[in-house]
């Protein structure tokens, strides 16, 4: 599922978007430098990926593959991410369009595609910069197990997530994960069922994610921008539309100049679909650049945000008391 087309397909995308008026520069990118990936990488990981794709290739796990030039695009994709964060803080909203994805990917694991968690990479040098606060919240419909463990006990990065519970890949991101140490309640993970529209999304959003991070503030916001709730994908099993995704993206792009004055990085993850992933990506690019954000009410006594509010009011003001 994780193939070369990917790439072309995300990039029709970003002409979409280009043709519907939203002003849109395209960049290349650098290599991300070794001491960034460390922050994040265990240094003998690293050399494991870097030795096997440099020896033709090979097999970490039964979904993840490495092949002769994987070392060298996993570079460019942390280092796209990476270009993504700095402009995002310099108040322009990015989008580092990059394969492979990363949100699996730990410390020391390969896992689900991923190899370097770009994300990941992009918060520490963002906090490397002087970022004193730094949000990451991941859309894809797979929790992004990697990002969580990363920061799991760190006090100054907050992981949010809004997937696919029960039993389903990689069958992590319950309500009660919530972090530890320094990190405790700053791991938010809003679980949905099988089959969840932009309904049950909107509940995620309006109740737990957006108050999380207004009650943050974060310096800088990184979207895990995966598409595979789209009700195409052929992996999701979720209901949701391109526009969807430029509902969320508006929301999130109108948070963060509330809080900080900066924009959003959005770094691409998951989207199996081509023709979704285009349509997807479109609508992102035009949600992040609208003046007003869509109002998510809330989902009622009922709502399926509710296990996660619960979970998370010790932690938060914004969500106690409903």
């Amino acid at each position: 599922m994780e193939v070369p087309e990917r790439y072309p397909a995300a990039l029709a995308g970003v002409e979409t978007a280009a043709r519907d008026g939203a002003p849109v520069e395209v960049l290349g990118c650098e290599p991300a430098p070794e001491e960034t990936l460390l922050a994040v990488h265990e240094g003998r990981y690293l050399d494991l990926l870097r030795d096997l794709s440099g020896s033709g290739g090979g097999v970490l796990d039964p979904d993840t593959a490495v092949g002769p030039g994987s070392w060298e695009a996993a570079l460019l994709a942390a280092g796209a991410a990476v270009e993504a964060a700095e402009a995002a803080l310099s108040g322009e909203p990015a989008f580092a369009l990059v394969r492979p994805p990363g949100h699996h990917a730990g410390r020391g694991r390969a896992m689900g595609f991923c190899l370097i968690n770009n994300a990941a990479v992009a918060a520490a040098h963002a906090r490397s910069l002087g970022a004193r606060r730094v949000a990451i919240l991941d859309w894809d419909v797979h929790h992004g197990n990697g990002t969580q463990d990363i920061f799991y006990a760190a006090g100054d990065v907050l992981y949010l997530s809004v997937h696919r519970g029960g039993l389903f890949y990689p069958g992590t991101g319950q309500p009660e994960e919530v972090g530890e140490g320094p990190g405790r309640g700053l791991t938010v993970n809003v679980p949905l069922s099988a089959g969840s529209g932009e309904r049950e999304y909107a509940a995620a959003f309006g109740e737990v994610l957006l108050p999380v991070l207004g009650e943050f503030a974060p310096e800088l916001v990184i979207v895990s921008a995966g598409y595979d709730a789209h009700v195409s994908d052929p992996l999701g099993g979720m209901r949701l539309e391109a526009e969807s995704f430029g509902r969320f993206a508006a929301a999130v792009s109108s948070l963060a100049r509330a809080v900080s004055g900066t924009s959003p990085a959005f770094v691409l993850e998951g989207g199996y679909d081509l023709k979704a992933l285009t349509a997807c990506v479109a609508a992102t690019i035009r949600g992040a650049g609208e003046a007003e954000a869509s109002r998510f009410p809330a989902g009622g006594a009922r709502s399926p945000a509710g296990p996660a509010r619960r979970a998370l009011a010790p932690f938060w003001e914004s969500l106690k008391g409903g």
